[in-house]
């Protein structure tokens, strides 16, 4: 999440009239994330009275890397999972009942706010809570109809990657000679026909709200697609179990989170196997999105910009270690 467009408080205030929310409260810009505008919304409560602590949203403006067309499979996913029980925020819908609207050419939708924070340094319950999430949302959506490919694959994460091979050394010397070969090597053994479905495809630790050892939300599937669930269960893996300084590796987190997620949904020997693989494609589509938003970030955008590196050494980390990595 971040800011890019300015929206002043009147043009805010006659955004929210059109849903039944209430008046407009606040409105307070958040720093994070890359790719959308997002503001955090207080009204005054659907009856437009004024208790105590009014009623809450998050106004995301879709800026960049995400079609409009999509948003309907983002945000009919959001209530199918709501509704089947998960902790996942609802679409509030404006007066005529549509999901989103159209302000200056950029769609813009208003969702439900969920108590509990995010963690930089998850312990081992946790870890495991998030693990059970994962699986349940996995198992959830089961009987979702509809599809989205990503536009993330491992083709276009490579050619990513590639687009900017010449720029790579001016993040960190080091990360081109980590990248070498990784994207020919990936092409040549993706794996094909593991279980697939509707996955989140970024549930990092700032994508997970906690009231204490809880998971209170799972937010942000502005990447969610259809495609194999252990990619799903790799990119969790990748972005929970490591330090968050220092970048070591952490074994009792991912393991907690591999016992978590097998606890709902036990995986077949052939994701066991693939699950190395399916860490680096991962990792690498981190670095292409970094790397890109590296060089493409803002400036003077209240905007923080994540270096490509942390994940290319998590990368050859899985490279090295093989399915020890992922010892539950």
């Amino acid at each position: 999440m971040a800011v890019y467009t300015d929206l002043g408080t009147e043009r805010l205030a006659a955004l929210i009239a059109a849903y039944d929310v209430g008046d407009l409260v606040s409105a307070k810009g958040i720093a994070e994330g890359v790719s959308n505008s997002n503001w955090l919304i207080e009204t005054s409560g659907r009856d437009g009275g004024t208790g105590s602590q009014g009623a809450r949203f998050i106004l995301t403006m879709y800026e960049r890397r995400i079609e409009t067309a999509d948003l309907p499979f983002f945000l009919d996913l959001l209530d199918h999972l709501s509704a089947a029980g998960c902790p996942v925020p609802r679409t509030i819908h404006d007066r005529d009942g549509a999901s989103f609207r159209m302000v200056d050419g950029k769609a813009v939708a208003l969702i439900e706010f969920l108590p509990g924070v995010s963690i930089d340094d998850p312990d081992e319950e946790q870890a495991h809570a998030v693990g059970v999430a994962l699986a349940d949302l996995h198992l959830a959506t089961r009987d979702f109809a509809q599809t989205r490919r990503t536009s993330l694959g491992i083709p276009t994460c490579v050619g990513m990657v590639r687009d900017h091979a010449e720029r790579l050394g001016e993040v960190d010397p080091a990360l081109p000679d980590i990248l070498r070969d990784c994207g020919a090597s990936l092409l040549e053994s993706w794996p094909e026909g593991l279980p697939d479905g509707t996955i989140h495809a970024d549930l990092f630790p700032d994508n997970v709200l906690f009231v204490g050892e809880q998971v209170t939300g799972l937010i942000d599937f502005y990447f969610a697609c259809t495609g194999l669930l252990a990619f799903d269960l790799a990119v969790t893996h990748a972005a929970w179990s490591f330090a968050a300084t220092g970048n070591d590796f952490r074994p009792s987190i991912g393991g907690a989170l591999m016992a978590g997620y097998e606890s709902r949904r036990p995986l077949t020997r052939e994701e066991r196997r693939a699950l190395p693989i399916l860490a680096q494609g991962a990792c690498l589509r981190f670095v292409a999105t970094r790397g890109e938003d590296w060089f493409a970030t803002q400036a003077d955008g209240l905007v923080r910009r994540k270096n490509p590196m942390q994940f290319a050494q998590r990368l050859a980390f899985y490279r090295d270690r093989g399915e020890a990595a992922f010892q539950s």
